[in-house]
């Protein structure tokens, strides 16, 4: 598996551009071009963000992978992507032009098909079927240029996390609260991984998120762009460079442990990882949990008691809430609305998904055990 970086020191064109080439040249994605192919590029648009945060791909990542494309005779280029909200062009077109991807025209089309098909899963996955939005199944290739992050309930969101953002708008809730146990939830993004198979992932680490991620962190740059194929063993590489342990990040474990992700199997090319990386710090949800330094053979007795003592539930600063409602929209449990203009929670029934802390635009949620 071919895994490339390449040191990018700052968001210039003259500067990704040239790490775009030679990444592709190591590839050999040239090889894949041909008349007439349909490309979607599937970015992280999560929100509406400024691209000078780091909680979005930047446009200058997408820029260069499409100046790439068009030099390469691609001409049918699409973005597509269903952030965190509703799925529709009144949302999306404020998404495109916060995020800056809207100035990418006319050699980018912003996707306005808005609707999604069923496609039936293998047989042997615990999902029967996805709900997928079109643009992505009728793509001849599909391109995941994702944002490295930390991630309050995954612990890490890379190249099998951003495609979570096939599932269309509201329906991303849907899947939280039929799939709210994390080990599961982590099965349910490999299978979805596996059905949409991009053939090619690029990360944006130029700058990445640390702590509350993948929206309420901060910055850490890595001044890195990665590029794989394989975007399982990719995941698994990059996990590395942010100090985090990728067998205790339960999807690429998963991956790993089914023979997705194959870190023997790494050539890295280009540029070497440098030595003095510093860890990223954890999501406040995984800085409460020490359940990892319990004895194995105390564990499962221990976990009965701490599911219920020490859950990680989303509490509400009120001073800074501006009772916006995407926390109460977000919320696949159903237990937040908003009165007198500001959001109320309710402890029963929450699924410690922490959707709502993920689309909280102003930061006004935290977490707090329930001990």
């Amino acid at each position: 598996m071919i895994q490339t970086l390449y040191h990018v020191p700052e968001y210039k064109e003259e500067l990704i551009y040239p790490a775009v080439c030679r990444a592709m040249e190591a590839l050999g994605i040239a090889g894949d071009m041909r008349p007439g192919l349909k490309v979607v590029i599937k970015p992280n648009l999560i929100m509406a963000k400024k691209p000078e945060f780091p909680v979005t791909t930047h446009p200058l990542v997408i820029k260069a992978v499409v100046r790439w494309l068009t030099e390469h005779g691609v001409k049918d280029i699409t973005l597509a992507e269903s952030s965190g909200g509703l799925y529709n062009a009144e949302y999306m077109k404020n998404i495109y032009h916060v995020c800056g991807v809207k100035e990418l025209t006319p050699q980018l089309k912003m996707n306005m098909d808005f609707s999604a098909r069923t496609v039936d899963c293998p047989k042997g996955f615990a999902n029967h079927s996805f709900h997928i939005i079109t643009p992505v199944l009728t793509a001849d290739y599909v391109i995941n240029i994702c944002k490295l992050k930390t991630h309050a309930m995954t612990g890490y969101s890379g190249g099998i996390k951003n495609l979570f953002g096939v599932i269309p708008g509201l329906e991303k809730p849907q899947m939280h609260y039929l799939w709210p146990n994390l080990s599961d939830f982590s099965r349910m993004l490999l299978e979805l991984a596996q059905t949409v198979n991009p053939q090619l992932t690029i990360i944006d680490a130029i700058d990445a998120m640390e702590g509350n991620g993948p929206t309420g962190g901060t910055s850490h740059p890595l001044y890195m762009l990665l590029a794989a194929r394989d975007f399982y063993t990719q995941d698994y590489f990059a996990a590395t460079l942010m100090g985090i342990d990728p067998m205790k990040i339960e999807m690429i474990r998963q991956a790993a442990e089914v023979g997705l992700a194959r870190p023997d199997e790494i050539t890295l090319v280009g540029d070497a990882v440098p030595e003095n990386l510093t860890p990223f710090q954890m999501p406040d949800t995984k800085k409460l949990d020490f359940t990892g330094n319990v004895p194995g053979f105390l564990k499962k007795s221990f976990l009965f008691f701490a599911e219920r003592l020490m859950k990680s539930y989303p509490q509400l600063n009120r001073d800074v809430c501006v009772g916006c409602g995407k926390c109460a929209e977000s919320c696949p449990a159903h237990v937040i609305k908003v009165e007198n203009g500001k959001a109320k929670f309710r402890k029963k029934g929450c699924i410690s998904c922490f959707c709502c802390q993920e689309m909280c635009p102003v930061k006004a949620i935290s977490v707090k055990k329930a001990l």
